[in-house]
């Protein structure tokens, strides 16, 4: 446990400190001790730190806790006036603040018998000035004496040690793993789902009888319990379908909770739906936080990567818990980060999930032509992806697809045995909507849904196969060839996904002013997250650079040495009877961006000519119109 005990100078920091840690049993902090000599020689003499003193001391003194932490805990005696100052000591979750208040009179007093320290009673004044009270933690008065002080405070210890610092609500796959993660970090925690008779009945409770050993969880089935159970401001984490679900939830729990408790959305909802329940919860005083989480089941066990967007005092209030239970990028930082405002989180994530429905239709392609094209079997195709790995193809799509491959029953690959009618739950078609209303190009995810819509109406290709019966030609006389010219195409293929997936969040960031840092979400993505690959982590300088991946020089040397393999493969496919539409839309993506002149100009003279919808000239004002009388 961490506790931090803070105010303005002269308020009893240090003495309630050190005496608490005392009855406590844990070390004491002090963070004036942390000062370096130029600070204190500024406020010994009347001067008020500025940021550039004060944030390097308070990252330092983070530090410190972050190593206390690990061990028994400690006390912490320490100013942290504002909310920003505080939010760099948020190490863990497991905080406790307690603020020491008094009034400038009584204050001044005891500064006035203060002897030897090195502040300067003058910055009493700017110090009550600056002072910024939370809705959080324990709010101590100090008329009375140290002991009281301390007695009261752990008196109030108690009281809340038998609350929950959050909530998670709902007990499927996802919320499950996000509580348990929760828990093996130390949050005392309060879980529900919602009871049904027959269908869900006792699902919470199931959850500690199958992981038992875990004290700091309650279990809950009926509502108003589980939020009576949370300390305040009450964090409560909502894991359940996007939808209609969503709504009757917050509906349900409105009544329950006051302004400045936190609502977070970690499920797949549509964007919009999150601004507008922004919107809703904010004449409410509620504040809401939509988040985006990726990594499936393991991710969310161990640490997954989290988009968080919407109230930014929400965010402050709850980055500790996401920072804990996140996935650590290649430098050990925490794969989180505020996105941006109401929405932004989930359309991150609707963003993410659209490059991966490219990516996994591109290996599905790559590994259908191996399998039918070149006639190779699961363990030979398993083997030439792991190799891949070992370039600048590895990624964790690539990674399973191995061992997927590899798995064999009863003396047959599995992967043989698996209907294949593809599922989908939302998030692509969005995507390809918000595409299509912003007027952004994006082929590749549009043909990787296609795909599964079509992979869907299995009884039409079965019929439809038996009366075509069209030629598939199989075998080539040099399969290595085939095979590194394939390599090249998919790796072409994803440098183009990955582009049409960001340059989408160009737009719909641009149009909506939400400032969208993709190098900042490009590094969330290189661990944790289903899309983490050796080509998310090089997206992380190259987006410091330019906002299109089309831009950067060594995509740019990438492309234009793998666009001829990208188009022999997709040639040769089609040749032969196999459709691989993500490889042929990236070839078309690739050779239409980088077409000076499209033919885009007839388009615009047959829309004149049947619809008068006037066309621009070249060779005149770019934003003068024109219609011509074309029969004429």
């Amino acid at each position: 446990m961490i506790v931090i005990v803070y105010g303005v100078t002269g308020c009893g920091k240090s003495t309630i400190g050190e005496l608490l840690a005392n009855k406590m049993g844990i070390p004491f902090l002090d963070a004036d001790d942390f000062h370096p000599k130029s600070n204190k020689t500024k406020m010994n003499a009347g001067i008020p730190l500025e940021d550039e003193d004060r944030i390097p001391w308070l990252q330092n003194v983070a530090r410190k806790l972050e190593d206390a932490a690990k061990e028994k805990g400690a006390v912490l005696a320490c100013s942290a006036l504002n909310e920003r100052y505080r939010n760099i000591l948020k190490v863990t979750s497991n905080i406790k603040w307690v603020l020491l208040d008094g009034n400038k009179s009584l204050v001044e007093r005891r500064l006035g018998e203060r002897v030897g320290h090195f502040m300067n009673p003058a910055l009493l004044a700017s110090q009550m000035e600056a002072l910024e009270v939370p809705d959080y933690g324990l709010k101590v008065a100090i008329d009375g004496s140290p002991e009281l002080i301390v007695q009261d405070i752990i008196k109030n210890f108690k009281n809340m040690e038998s609350k929950s610092n959050f909530g998670v609500i709902g007990m499927g796959v996802m919320g499950k793993s996000l509580a348990l993660n929760l828990a093996d970090n130390g949050v005392n925690l309060s879980i529900y789902n919602r009871f049904v008779p027959g269908k869900e009945e006792g699902i919470a409770a199931k959850v500690l009888e199958e992981n038992p050993g875990y004290n700091n969880i309650q279990p809950f089935e009926e509502i108003s319990a589980f939020v009576a159970s949370l300390s305040s401001p009450k964090s409560i984490l909502l894991m359940i379908p996007a939808g209609k679900a969503v709504d009757l939830q917050i509906q349900e729990l409105l009544p329950l909770l006051d302004a400045g408790d936190i609502i977070i959305d970690g499920g797949n909802s549509f964007y919009k739906d999150t601004i507008q329940r922004s919107a809703l919860l904010k004449e409410k005083g509620i504040l809401f936080v939509g988040t985006g989480v990726s990594g499936g089941e393991e991710g969310a066990r161990r640490g997954p990567s989290i988009m968080p967007g919407g109230d930014k005092e929400g965010f402050s209030k709850i980055e500790g818990y996401l920072k804990m239970i996140a996935a650590k990028d290649f430098q050990g930082n925490p794969c989180v980060t505020y996105v941006g405002p109401e929405g932004a989180g989930h359309f991150v994530k609707m963003v993410h999930n659209s490059i991966e429905y490219g990516e996994m239709q591109a290996i599905a392609e790559v590994y259908f032509l191996m399998r039918n094209y070149l006639k190779l079997d699961p363990i030979k195709i398993a083997s030439i992806f792991e190799k891949w790995m070992d370039s600048d193809l590895s990624s964790y799509l690539l990674e399973i697809t191995v061992d997927i491959l590899r798995k064999y029953e009863d003396g047959e690959p599995l992967i043989d045995k698996i209907l294949d009618q593809a599922a989908q739950k939302g998030t692509g078609g969005w995507s390809l909507n918000t595409a299509l209303e912003y007027g952004v190009p994006y082929g590749v995810l549009g043909e990787a849904v296609m795909a599964r819509n079509l992979s869907a109406r299995k009884g039409l290709r079965m019929i439809s196969s038996g009366l075509y019966d069209l030629e598939r030609f199989t075998g080539i006389e040099d399969v290595d060839n085939f095979l590194d010219k394939l390599q090249k195409a998919y790796q072409a293929t994803r440098i183009i996904n990955h582009e049409v997936g960001f340059s989408l969040m160009l737009e719909v960031s641009e149009k909506n002013h939400w400032a969208l840092n993709f190098s900042e979400i490009a590094r969330i993505w290189t661990s944790g997250c289903i899309i983490r690959s050796k080509l998310m982590e090089e997206l992380v300088d190259i987006f410091k650079e330019s906002n299109h991946i089309l831009l950067n020089y060594e995509a740019i040397t990438a492309l234009k040495s793998y666009q001829g393999d990208l188009s022999y493969v997709v040639g040769q496919a089609l040749q032969n009877g196999f459709a691989v539409p993500v490889l042929s839309n990236a070839i078309n993506y690739l050779l239409g961006v980088t077409t000076a002149n499209s033919p885009a100009n007839l388009i615009q003279a047959q829309r004149d000519y049947f619809g008068a919808h006037t066309y621009r000239r070249n060779d005149k004002d770019a934003d003068q119109a024109f219609h011509t009388n074309w029969k004429e």
